[in-house]
Order: C-alpha cells, then sequence, then structure tokens
C-alpha cells in the first residue's frame, strides 16, 4: 500500500517506512509498556476490590442484617409495651419513655 503526497511516495507495508519508524521509536515503545503496565495494574485493583465487596456483602448479609432484624423487632415490642400501657393507664417507667427534644 502507498500514498502519494506532493510527488512524494510514503510506504505504509516497508520496514523503513514513516509508520515502521515511528512504531519502533522508543517513545511509542515507552508509551506501550506504561499502557500494559496500567492495565495489569487496573485489572489485578479491579479484581481485588471485587473480591473486598464480595467479603464486605456477604459479612453484612451475615452478622448485620439479623442484627437489623431483631433491633427492628425488639423496638417493636417496646412500641407495643408503650401503647398497650397507656390505654391501660399505667404509667410506664422512666427508661420506657423516650426524652422529647
Amino acid at each position: 500500500m502507498a500514498a502519494s503526497t506532493s510527488g512524494k511516495r510514503f510506504s505504509l507495508s516497508k520496514k523503513d517506512g514513516v509508520l515502521a519508524k515511528i512504531s519502533n521509536s522508543t517513545i511509542v515503545t515507552k508509551g506501550k509498556q506504561a499502557a500494559c503496565g496500567a492495565t495489569y495494574v487496573g485489572k489485578k485493583l479491579a479484581k481485588s476490590t471485587g473480591k473486598a465487596a464480595w467479603h464486605v456483602a456477604t459479612t453484612f448479609l451475615v452478622l448485620g442484617l439479623p442484627l437489623i432484624i431483631v433491633m427492628d423487632r425488639e423496638q417493636q415490642l417496646n412500641d407495643l409495651d408503650l401503647q398497650q400501657a397507656s390505654l391501660l393507664g399505667v404509667v410506664p417507667p422512666a427508661s420506657a419513655v423516650a426524652p422529647q427534644k
């Protein structure tokens, strides 16, 4: 494949062509190495981040979610006790009444 510009011929397929000279330059080679290194680090970072997210999510499901459910159930029971006490006219203990702001 040859391209002609202003009477000069530039070869794109030969080893001594302009494109070959540019792609074999030290700047391009160092750029390729840097890009490969960045890709490697990016893949490792994504993999380790995914593993960490998996660990956090499963730990929350095993430990955190049951705790939240138990705390919510306890709060509902406390609210029910307060409601029943107010209907019966019994004064609830001071620790059961939450201070109002």
